[in-house]
């Protein structure tokens, strides 16, 4: 099935000429039967994978009860993810939204507003080179990549950027600033090209913040939810902050977003302040819940710190000594191998072969499966890309 078959869809991504119909575990498949290996999972949602067997049977029970109902009224669900997500990070509160940009626009939300009461009239916050927290005007403008905020000036002021891993580049931004109000930024960049943030850096920052009052607020939308090995990926710093936006795959797929928040942000908002439609839905709460029971149960954290180990290890044997390889990088199964060139081409044929993958900042190729994914699967996965990946260095 090619782009020609939805004529009535906006022309907004670079689809590759596939349509897939289902899926089990780590593997789908299109309407025309071939099967893929998914090493994408839907750009790290579909934590579970595909068809779970302990997540299909709870997400058919709620959508038999209720799907969604406002927040006019008490949702049971939200309080127990609440709860949980508490319980995971060492944070109090919580706002459920339901997508990562809206978790990131409610943080500078609450960032501005945390600078208003202080009686700071034009707050700023410190956002980082190659950062992407969404394309609404806000996230958009708090994103460092000209190529996506092109042709959607003028842009949202209030933005400082520094580079990543530097911690005197951030104090000379903002030397004798009153107006900085937080720092945001992603522990691992996903869109930028899987580039982490140091753990020295993160307490660095960590401290500088608590130093000045700034808000640290740290976007786990993509790293976080188990994808490192750890519940979030600044957990391996030590560190907390005072805002984490999370989405992607909290739910398995259920589209959900939320932001939790420290004793510093919880109680910045009050009623009327913000607000959501879809957000902590019956569906998308007890999407979150199932989704971190199962992880739980099933060792999944541990799964992704040793698949992924075995995985990047993989890549390194077969690929690493290659020139044109400048770095095969990540942490659990988030890895990154950037190549000396654009490599776009290699998502198609990569799908041509049975593989999904994705390609970002145009020279890095991208995993992301589903946590659930074995040691043979990564296997399989490296034994796909790979005479692929040589292929291509070689033309």
């Amino acid at each position: 099935m090619t782009e020609a078959a939805s004529p009535h869809v906006m022309n907004t991504y670079g689809r590759v000429p596939i349509a897939l119909s289902h899926g089990r575990g780590a593997r789908v498949w299109d309407v025309d039967g071939k099967e893929y290996l998914d090493a994408l999972a839907g750009i790290a949602v579909n934590t579970l994978g595909h068809g779970h067997p302990k997540l299909v049977p709870a997400l058919q029970d709620q959508v038999a009860k209720l799907i969604h109902c406002s927040n006019y009224y008490h949702v049971p669900g939200q309080e127990q993810l609440a709860a949980k997500l508490v319980e995971l990070s060492g944070l109090t509160n919580v706002f459920f939204c339901s997508t990562g940009l809206e978790a990131n626009e409610a943080a500078l939300k609450l960032a501005r507003k945390w600078g208003h009461d202080k009686g700071i009239a034009r707050p700023q916050i410190v956002v980082y080179e190659k950062a992407f927290h969404g394309r609404s005007i806000a996230t958009l403008s708090a994103t460092g990549n000209e190529k996506v905020q092109k042709g959607f000036g003028p842009l949202v002021e209030g933005f400082i950027r520094v580079p990543q891993n530097d911690i005197a580049a951030l104090r000379r931004a903002t030397e004798g600033n009153p107006d900085v109000v937080a720092v945001f930024f992603e522990t691992i960049q996903g869109e930028g090209g899987i580039n982490g943030m140091r753990a020295e850096y993160l307490r660095e920052v960590r401290a500088l913040c608590d130093e000045r009052g700034w808000l640290l607020m740290i976007d786990e939308v993509q790293c976080g939810m188990g994808r490192t090995g750890k519940w979030f990926a600044h957990q391996w710093a030590g560190i907390q902050p005072d805002v984490m936006p999370l989405a992607k795959g909290l739910g398995s797929g259920v589209p959900i977003g939320a932001v939790v928040a420290g004793p510093r942000a919880a109680h910045i908002f009050q009623p009327g302040n913000h607000g959501t439609t879809f957000g902590g839905n019956p569906l998308a709460m007890r999407a979150g819940v199932e989704t971190i029971r199962i992880m739980e149960e099933d060792g999944l954290l541990a799964n992704a710190a040793t698949v992924g180990e075995h995985l990047r290890g993989l890549l390194q044997r077969e690929l690493g000594h290659l020139p044109a390889v400048r770095e095969i990088r990540g942490q659990g199964l988030m890895i990154g191998m950037e190549l000396d060139r654009p490599c776009g081409v290699l998502v198609g044929r990569a799908a041509d072969a049975g593989l999904l993958i994705s390609v970002t900042a145009d020279t890095v190729v991208r995993l992301l499966p589903p946590l659930i994914f074995t040691k043979a699967d990564a296997e399989e996965c490296v034994g796909i890309l790979a005479p692929l990946v040589r292929a291509f260095l070689a033309e």
